[in-house]
């Protein structure tokens, strides 16, 4: 169903509108609704830009469309911010400084993006060639004509597009919902400050650097983060929390060249099977990690934080279903299991398959796994434990590969290298006062209370912010959960990009 009548839009969005909603409010949905064509034309024209991170070209003219669309909408002292490196992805920076306010809020977004096989994408689709449909394809969304005001369109189709919710929906609705402000002549209550990142994607290596560099100039009181999916009830929320991250690459290995299997199976040791066995040997059938003191170093969750858990609606079964799952690995909720240190085998690899099989014993076996960390951990610490967990297994633990002389002196042998552009987990006070405050004037926005979450499974470098500016972020998401984010048919369904404007101008505007 379309709607060519657009004002009654928002009224599907939040839901009807009651007395206690203000006529600003009001004015803000209506100054939405008559943008909004004009929104999404720029938006398509931002997606078409590719923001492949390791693309410095593609990163350089996404910068700059940003900063120029910036200037268009009245933000000041637009620039492009780097570290001592020059040649850096840079951060585009504005700012809004109104007399009299004492209080400062910088918005975060970025603008980067994962790589792209285009082959992957489904037919009809291209990563950097934005398209709309009617819904998500895998649900038989059927492509549909880019809206005008004359055809209108639904609020559950879906924008297609590398970056569509990963996150140039955030740089995008940050920066409308104060044109919508300048438009309405409403002045913030806030200092508005604007950070859009061009190396998330990457591991932001360069963010700490220049964070330390413009400590002055990025003062503030709070840092509200746009980036990630609401929760999968459809419900907005706010995050606390971010896990931290860390990768380890193991290898196991067998013989110095490939054996027949015939000949030598049964006596030689297959480096798969011994990999498979180590890598077992990680988890338990609760799917509880077995690493000695995997779990010592975890803070304990609070009492608001165990009130905001117990009060989040559940969501299992509606993912399960979407899944096509039976089984989970832990049987406890999925925002419980999120609260935990995770161990995750992200490949495995060794010898071929299908019509690459051969019947051979292989000379090593690869697996990469990935750790995600929760307040308390350490990433060098965790890493420590894994290592220390492959030598008790009887391996002989190595950075390189083996030599002959190792080889002659171990039974078993393994490789392990570690990721070192690592970051720890970060997460903000429940009871932060200013939290408090964004929570609080979203639930008016709203109409309903937002889901508060302590940690969110993801991982962002949220760290730093508190290591070099001793502040505190709070993340609040726009994105719909089956949105692709980092895989084919990425995808933004416009319900959650409006009202994601409309969140952000209720935090431009927020009350004491």
């Amino acid at each position: 169903m379309k709607y060519k009548n657009i004002g009654v839009l928002f009224f599907l969005m939040t839901g009807t509108i009651s007395n206690a909603q203000t006529s600003q409010s009001i004015q803000i949905k209506n100054n939405i609704q008559q943008n909004e064509f004009q929104i999404m034309e720029s938006f398509k024209e931002l997606l078409a830009i590719p923001n492949i991170a390791a693309d410095p070209v593609g990163i350089e003219h996404n910068a700059n469309w940003i900063a120029n669309y910036m200037q268009s909408k009245g933000i000041q002292k637009v620039q492009l911010l780097r570290d001592d490196n020059t040649q850096t992805p840079p951060v585009v920076y504005g700012e809004v400084i109104t007399p009299g306010v004492t209080e400062t809020v910088i918005f975060y977004a970025h603008y980067d993006g994962q790589p792209v096989d285009s082959s992957k994408w489904a037919k009809g689709l291209h990563p950097f060639k934005p398209s709309l449909y009617s819904n998500l394809i895998s649900d038989g969304g059927l492509p549909l004509s880019w809206p005008t005001k004359e055809l209108g369109f639904d609020l559950q189709s879906r924008i297609y597009g590398r970056g569509a919710s990963d996150d140039k929906a955030g740089v995008m609705a940050i920066i409308n919902a104060y044109a919508t402000l300048v438009q309405l002549h409403i002045k913030p209550t806030i200092n508005i400050k604007f950070f859009f990142e061009g190396e998330e994607e990457a591991g932001s290596p360069h963010l700490s650097a220049l964070l330390k560099n413009h400590k002055s100039l990025l003062a503030s009181d709070i840092w509200v983060i746009c980036d990630g999916p609401v929760h999968q009830s459809g419900k907005k929320q706010i995050v606390y929390g971010v896990r931290g991250d860390t990768h380890m690459e193991i290898t196991v290995f067998g013989p110095k060249r490939p054996l027949h299997s015939g000949h030598y199976g049964n006596w030689v040791l297959n480096p798969a099977m011994e990999l498979a066995r180590l890598l077992a040997s990680m988890k338990n059938e609760k799917g509880e990690v077995t690493v000695a003191g995997f779990y010592d170093d975890v803070t304990p969750l609070t009492i608001s934080e165990k009130e905001a858990l117990a009060n989040i609606p559940s969501v299992d079964a509606q993912l399960k279903n979407e899944l096509g799952v039976l089984a989970t690995e832990r049987n406890i909720p999925l925002n419980d299991a999120l609260q935990f240190p995770s161990l995750n085998v992200n490949g495995i690899q060794s010898a071929g398959v299908g019509k690459y099989s051969a019947n051979v014993i292989p000379t090593k076996a690869i697996a990469s796994i990935d750790l995600r960390l929760v307040k308390g951990n350490d990433w060098r610490r965790q890493q420590e434990k894994v290592i220390n967990h492959i030598k008790a297994q009887g391996f002989f633990v190595t950075n390189k590969e083996p030599t002959d002389e190792q080889r002659k002196q171990n039974n078993k042998i393994c490789m392990v290298v570690v990721d070192d552009n690592s970051y720890n987990a970060q997460k903000t006070s429940m009871d932060n006062p200013f939290a408090k405050r964004i929570a609080k004037v979203m639930q008016l926005g709203l109409g309903s209370n937002p889901v508060l979450l302590p940690t969110v499974g993801g991982s962002l470098p949220l760290f730093v912010f508190e290591q070099e500016l001793n502040t505190a972020p709070i993340t609040v998401p726009i994105a719909n959960h089956d949105n692709n984010q980092h895989a084919e048919n990425e995808n933004i369904k416009l319900k959650n990009f409006f009202e994601g404007i409309q969140i952000f101008t209720s935090i431009m505007t927020l009350t004491k």
